[in-house]
C-alpha cells in the first residue's frame, strides 16, 4: 500500500501552512541586518573570557567570478588528496565489532605509482578478555611493498556505548594519518594537499577530554597514536610551509551559534548550525541579485581562527594538543583550527575549508590557498583530486558484503530493520 491522492493532498496542505510562515517579505531586511550584526561580532567572539573565534584580518564577504576563475592560472598545478573507504562498523552475534578502512592518495596530474600505494586498517572490539585477537604489532606489507595492513584492538571495557562510531573513527583516522605520514616525502613543498573532511579527528579529540564511564579511549594506544600522527602531519607542513587544507563537504559545527546564544541568551537566532548562518550571509540573492546571475559567482568569507571549541559545556583547545598527550614542535597557537567558508550558489552548497593557524598566518600562503580552493570549485564544483581519491579508496557495496561474508565463525548481528530494508 502506498500514499493515495487524498493523503498527498493533505500532506501538501500541511506543507503550504508551514511554508507560508517563511514567505519572503519585508522581514528580509531585518534578516540582512541581523546577518551584518553577527558578522561584526565575529571580529572577536568570546565566552567566559576565552576566545571562541576571531577574524584573521577584516571580516568580509567576497565573490569570485566563475568565468574569470576558469580563465586564470591554477595557483598549484600539482595537487594531492587523501581519502579512505570503509565497510562501516559491523556487529556480530558473538560480540565482535569490526570496521575496515582502506586509504589512498590521488594526484593531479595522475601518478599511478602514488595511486597504487594503499593502507588498510581493521579495528576490532569485543568485551571478552578471553577472546584472543591476532592483532598486528607492526605493519605487514603486501603487493610488492605497495600496500600495508594492520589489525588493532581496542581494550575490552573501554567502550560501553557508541562502539560502532568510535571503532569507525579509529580505523578511519589511523589509516588516513598513517598513509599521509607514509607518503609525505612524495609530496613537494609547492604541491597542494587536500584532506577529505576536517584536518583533525574531532570525535576522537572530544572523547579524549570528556570524562565518561561509557567511552574511555584516553588510554587506548591507537587513539593516542592518532593524536600524535596529526601533530606530526601539521609539524611537517608548518615546518616546510607546505599548503594543506581540509575540505569539509557537510559542515555540522555549531560553535559560533552556540557561543552567541551563551553570550546573549535573549538573542533571536533562527540558525542552529553555523553553516546555515554562513549560507545566508553569503547569499547574493539576499542582496537582490537574480538567481541566474548569482550562479555565475562563488562567494566566500575571510579566514577565521578558532582557538577554542565547546566540548559539552567546556571550552577546550581545537588542536590535537587538547589532551596534552602528544609532543609538538611549535607553539600551541600554530595548531589551532582556522577556516573560511565558500558558497557555490549553483549547487546551493556551502563548504568549510580548514587549515592550521601556523600556515594561514602567512598572508601570501593564505591567499594562494584561498585562490586554489576557489579555482577548483569553479572548475569542477568539488576539487577534482578529492573526487579522484574518493573513487580510488571507496569500497563498493558488493565488495563490502564480500569482505563481511568471509567471516565463517562469526555471524552478523542482524536486526529486523536490516531484513526490512535489506541493509
Amino acid at each position: 500500500m502506498t500514499l493515495e491522492p487524498v493523503h498527498i493532498k493533505e500532506i501538501h496542505e500541511i506543507v503550504d501552512r508551514i511554508d507560508k510562515c517563511f514567505k519572503k517579505d519585508e522581514n528580509d531586511s531585518d534578516d540582512n541586518e541581523k546577518v551584518r550584526n553577527i558578522l561584526e561580532r565575529l571580529r572577536k567572539l568570546e565566552y567566559n573570557g576565552k576566545v571562541v573565534l576571531r577574524s584573521i584580518g577584516p571580516v568580509r564577504r567576497g565573490k569570485a567570478s566563475i568565468e574569470r576563475m576558469l580563465h586564470s592560472k591554477d595557483p598549484f598545478p600539482t595537487s594531492y588528496s587523501c581519502d579512505s573507504g570503509s565497510t562501516t562498523a559491523k556487529t556480530f552475534d558473538n560480540g565482535l565489532y569490526i570496521d575496515f578502512c582502506h586509504c589512498a592518495i590521488a594526484r593531479t596530474p595522475t601518478d599511478l605509482d602514488i595511486h597504487s600505494k594503499r593502507t588498510i586498517v581493521a579495528a576490532a572490539y569485543t568485551l571478552s578478555d578471553r577472546v584472543y585477537l591476532n592483532t598486528s604489532h607492526s605493519w605487514e606489507s603486501f603487493d610488492g611493498g605497495c600496500g600495508r595492513k594492520k589489525i588493532v584492538r581496542v581494550q575490552p571495557g573501554l567502550l560501553n556505548k557508541k562502539v560502532s562510531d568510535i571503532l569507525h573513527d579509529i580505523a578511519l583516522y589511523l589509516s588516513e594519518s598513517e598513509h599521509i605520514l607514509w607518503m609525505l616525502d612524495s609530496i613537494g613543498n609547492d604541491d597542494f594537499f587536500i584532506m577529505d573532511g576536517p584536518i583533525y579527528p574531532k570525535r576522537i579529540m572530544y572523547w579524549m577530554v570528556v570524562n565518561s564511564e561509557d567511552v574511555d579511549i584516553s588510554i587506548d594506544p591507537s587513539s593516542r597514536k592518532i593524536i600524535q600522527n596529526y601533530i606530526d602531519i601539521m609539524d611537517h607542513h608548518i615546518e616546510n610551509m607546505k599548503p594543506l587544507v581540509g575540505f569539509v563537504k557537510n559542515p555540522e559545527d555549531m560553535q559560533i551559534m552556540l557561543a552567541l546564544r551563551k553570550q546573549e541568551p535573549e538573542l533571536d537566532l533562527p540558525w542552529l548550525v553555523d553553516a546555515q548562518f554562513f549560507k545566508n550571509a553569503l547569499s547574493l540573492e539576499r542582496t537582490g541579485m537574480k538567481r541566474r546571475e548569482a550562479e555565475k559567482y562563488i562567494t566566500y568569507t575571510n579566514w577565521f581562527v578558532q582557538p577554542n571549541q565547546f566540548y559539552e559545556k567546556m571550552l577546550k583547545s581545537t588542536s590535537p594538543l587538547v589532551a596534552e598527550l602528544a609532543s609538538s614542535k611549535f607553539d600551541a597557537e600554530d595548531y589551532a583550527l582556522s577556516f573560511f567558508m565558500a558558497y557555490v550558489p549553483k549547487l546551493n552548497t556551502i563548504f568549510k575549508i580548514e587549515s592550521p593557524y601556523g600556515l594561514v598566518k602567512d598572508e601570501e600562503l593564505r591567499n594562494r590557498m584561498t585562490r586554489k580552493v576557489l579555482y577548483d570549485l569553479a572548475l569542477n564544483g568539488i576539487p577534482k583530486t578529492l573526487s579522484k581519491a574518493d573513487s580510488i579508496a571507496k569500497i563498493p557495496v558488493p565488495e563490502r558484503k564480500n569482505i563481511i561474508d568471509r567471516f565463517r565463525n562469526s555471524r552478523l548481528d542482524i536486526t529486523f530493520n536490516d531484513v526490512r530494508y535489506d541493509t
